[in-house]
């Protein structure tokens, strides 16, 4: 038999736990169903060491720290995660009410769905050269696990976004050398990151190239390193204990695609009110969205779960008129977060 919920929540990164906090506050309970076998998301599975600065009242917070904190939040909840699956089937029955199955063969019943599949199935962008699958894990890597074991290490950076950006900034002063190289002089990081950057490349302390990546060096049957043609097409070898990829993620909706929603760019319009999207009842927050004036930020995804959780209080009891209560004064509140 299906198991019968109020909600079933697709993606356990931070906007999908925010979203099981947000929904407890308003006594609704959900299941949480993730492909990965550990809640966290991208945080978790991607950058687990990143340090964020941009989540308020956390002046610097690790990736998985953050994860850590949110899950310790909902604990109150008992939320019930089914991992390493997938929602591989969605369809509205004549009721109104959803029925979901997994890849594992779980199936759901329920009164409303929010998708929060951040970029869907993720993937790193690779690196494409010729050879460097053979050092993927070893020498090439798409994340950084172990920010300690670089300590005195030569290492090159690839990437003009943010993750790359974050990276130089936070690892240049536990290696021994570093390049960065990006395709052009343009860079898509936020531009205090790369103004710090530029500051310690002019004072010598990490070096910057443009260029595009041409070859794997290999000599005597050992990684050394990766050949970058800059803008006029000239060679230069770059020595390197461990290079690391920071080219972005390639979106995947996966059966997200097939569920019968709108979809834009591969992502999820929704409205700002209730965060809905072209079918009543299933709703989208976090990265997945889009809406005139998005960002795609963590603390946009936590406002988003807020507005949603209103949303479907209001989809299970439309006869009941709803009363904001702050968690500071509220005994209801303190009752279901376990106050004394």
């Amino acid at each position: 038999m299906p198991i019968t919920t109020d909600v079933v929540i697709i993606g356990a990164g931070p906007a999908g736990l925010f979203q099981v906090f947000e929904l407890g506050l308003l006594d609704i309970k959900a299941h949480v169903v993730d492909s990965l076998p550990q809640v966290g998301g991208q945080c978790a599975k991607l950058y687990p060491d990143k340090p964020i600065y941009d989540i308020p009242a956390l002046p610097i917070v690790g990736a998985q720290e953050l994860v850590d904190r949110l899950f310790k939040q909902i604990k109150p909840f008992d939320a019930q995660f089914h991992l390493s699956q997938t929602v591989t089937e969605l369809k509205q029955c004549e009721d109104g009410r959803f029925l979901l199955v997994t890849s594992a063969g779980t199936e759901f019943d329920t009164a409303a769905v929010i998708i929060a599949a951040g970029l869907g199935a993720f993937q790193p962008r690779k690196l494409r050269t010729a050879g460097a699958d053979e050092w993927e894990g070893t020498h090439i890597h798409y994340s950084v696990q172990n920010p300690g074991r670089l300590a005195g290490k030569n290492i090159v950076i690839l990437g003009g976004g943010d993750s790359a950006l974050d990276w130089a900034l936070e690892l240049n002063e536990r290696v021994e050398k570093m390049t960065l190289v990006h395709r052009r002089a343009e860079y898509r990081a936020q531009a205090a990151s790369v103004n710090k950057m530029k500051k310690l490349a002019e004072a010598g302390s990490l070096q910057e190239f443009h260029g595009m990546i041409r070859e794997i060096l290999v000599e005597n049957g050992k990684f050394r390193g990766v050949k970058i043609a800059d803008s006029e097409g000239k060679m230069h070898e770059l020595e390197a204990d461990e290079v690391f990829v920071f080219w972005g993620l390639s979106p995947n909706l996966g059966p997200v695609a097939d569920w019968g929603l709108d979809i834009d760019k591969r992502q999820i319009p929704v409205d700002t009110e209730q965060f809905q999207t072209s079918v009543p009842g299933i709703f989208a927050v976090g990265d997945i969205n889009t809406y005139p004036g998005k960002k795609k930020l963590i603390l946009s995804g936590f406002h988003e779960a807020a507005l949603t959780a209103f949303a479907v209080q209001k989809l299970l009891h439309p006869e009941k008129k709803i009363h904001l209560q702050y968690t500071t004064t509220s005994p209801i509140m303190h009752k279901r977060l376990g106050v004394d």
